[in-house]
């Protein structure tokens, strides 16, 4: 399949929403249909983070500054190399999807929406290295829907949703 091309310049995309939306599935297709680079925020949290989460407490803002800023500079990075990328990201608040933009143009926003109740039987079927179900409740609770982004339900095949962002874009 050749990579799709955008009508809009872009530096990069981020695939946001709750964790088991299918954000990390979505992103890497959208990034390779695109013939762009790929990220997974979860693979550049810190030990202290992620060891946080697996005995099933929440990060506070506190954990969560140097990694986001860590991946706003990674973003920076690539695209003064002109290789745009997508990260998939949890983005829940709008200061942590601030944080990730600040000193980026160019860049956008999809938010993978889905019920509770699917996101939930999801992460019942999956097996998560650090993330427990337990905290999918704190995660909508912590949701700050975004007001610039492609909006985007999760409850049709991860081709079909692809598509449907690529369309957005």
């Amino acid at each position: 399949m050749s990579a799709v091309e955008l009508t809009q310049p872009m530096s990069a995309i981020v695939v946001m929403g709750v964790s088991g939306c299918g954000k990390s599935t979505i992103a890497q297709s959208l990034a390779a249909r695109l013939n762009w680079h790929f990220i997974d925020a979860d693979d550049f949290h810190p030990i202290a983070n992620v060891e946080k989460m697996r005995s099933g407490q929440p990060l506070n803002d506190n954990d969560r500054w140097p990694w986001l800023d860590n991946l706003n500079q990674r973003m920076r990075e690539s695209s003064a190399r002109s290789e745009p990328l997508v990260l998939a990201c949890s983005a829940l608040k709008q200061r942590y999807r601030d944080r990730l933009a600040n000193n980026l143009r160019e860049l956008r926003w999809v938010h993978l929406v889905g019920t509770f109740e699917l996101i939930s039987e999801r992460m019942a079927a999956r097996q998560h290295e650090y993330m427990p179900a337990s905290l999918l409740r704190s995660q909508f609770e912590s949701l700050e829907p975004p007001v610039d982004a492609v909006r985007v339900d999760i409850d049709q095949s991860p081709a079909q949703i692809v598509t449907a962002v690529i369309g957005q874009l």
